[in-house]
């Protein structure tokens, strides 16, 4: 890993210079991969901060950690020339040791830690750094490819546990770890949006969905297997996929615009999902939004101020019941690039509502 690069550097100037700060800290796995370009400070899922703090005051970056912990950092997590200050593991939390170890007008990404102020540095993640981008496209081939390859060889009587089950070895293989996987075979797909997998078949056709990291970068894919499904299925498919199209070109116009929302996105959503016939169906799900170095930096609302930029990767999902189109793209001053899109699965070309933009998306793979 090179050291902490001068571009990431500067927004976090700009941040305490905004808000009056001397120095900012970094207990978030998502806030530590950005900085560090994909350092891994998790061993908790479960817990809101990592095993590791950075901070910077202006000058450097410095990375605390507990003493059992930092030769590991040293080894593997860490940029070179980051220096690794230490604690024991038995006498503190990594709050506390961020609290003593912290100037005063300190700032931190997590409100646990004392007396220092609480941050949002979600904002800082996007645009992406060109290694990022490397990262993301790399990955988004990967992620596709695995949930693909399972896509090809379930069958009608594989539970919907056994298919998420082949889609974390896949994925794993492939170098990804695997924060989502859900499954949704015909029956319960039609029921739920966020079919968590159970031990039903998957039936007549199925719905694989996943979120996978690679150093810190998140990519989603949604992909549908048609082993003998109802004729809507393709019908609403389609819907589906022309909404995602709006989404994306809608996204691509508000990144050009020095205001552009994602509120104004989600109005585009809502105007396409009428002009398919499908009035109300972006009420029942959310419909994604910017992802990165979290699931989604931000999920599009009507209301959302989010600013759209570019270069930054998208993931739109939208769904019409029973069926759902999700791909991650990455939207810059080039266009709109799908980056789980392998060559290798079936699309179909997919126009934009009041939009110039003609993109190939995904289709079901009928078995």
């Amino acid at each position: 890993m090179t050291a902490v690069r001068d571009q990431k550097l500067t927004r976090l100037d700009e941040f305490m210079a905004e808000r009056g700060l001397t120095e900012l800290w970094f207990l978030r796995p998502a806030n530590f991969a950005w900085v560090t370009d994909g350092g891994n400070s998790t061993v908790d899922r479960a817990a809101d901060a990592g095993v590791a703090a950075l901070g910077y005051d202006g000058d450097a970056v410095r990375a605390l950690t507990s003493n059992n912990e930092a030769d590991r950092f040293r080894e593997e997590e860490l940029p070179s020339g980051v220096p690794v200050e230490t604690f024991e593991w038995h006498e503190s939390s990594l709050a506390e040791a961020v609290a003593r170890a912290s100037a005063d007008s300190a700032g931190a990404d997590v409100p646990t830690v004392p007396g220092l102020d609480p941050i949002d540095a979600s904002r800082l993640r996007l645009p992406f750094t060109d290694p990022d981008r490397r990262v993301l496209e790399r990955a988004g081939r990967a992620t596709a490819d695995a949930v693909e390859t399972v896509a090809r060889n379930v069958s009608p009587d594989d539970t919907e546990r056994a298919a998420a089950g082949r889609l974390r070895e896949e994925l794993w293989r492939r170098g990804l770890e695997s924060p989502v996987v859900l499954v949704g075979g015909a029956e319960r797909s039609q029921r739920h949006r966020h079919f968590t997998p159970t031990d039903e078949p998957l039936g007549e056709y199925a719905l694989l969905t996943v979120v996978a990291v690679e150093r810190g970068v998140n990519i989603a894919v949604t992909r549908t297997v048609d082993f003998d499904a109802p004729s809507w299925l393709r019908e609403r498919h389609d819907d589906a996929s022309r909404v995602a199209a709006t989404a994306m070109a809608a996204t691509r116009e508000a990144a050009t615009t020095e205001d552009g929302a994602a509120g104004d996105v989600f109005g585009e959503i809502q105007r396409a999902y009428a002009a398919v016939g499908r009035e109300d169906e972006w009420r029942r799900h959310h419909q994604g939004g910017a992802i990165g170095f979290e699931s989604r930096e931000w999920t599009a609302t009507p209301s959302a101020d989010a600013p759209v930029e570019a270069p930054a990767p998208y993931a739109w999902n939208p769904t019409v019941q029973g069926a759902k189109t999700e791909d991650t793209v990455l939207v810059s001053s080039g266009g709109v690039d799908v980056v789980t899109d392998t060559g290798s699965w079936p699309t179909a070309e997919y126009e934009a509502v009041d939009s110039d933009l003609r993109i190939d998306l995904p289709v079901p793979l009928s078995r």
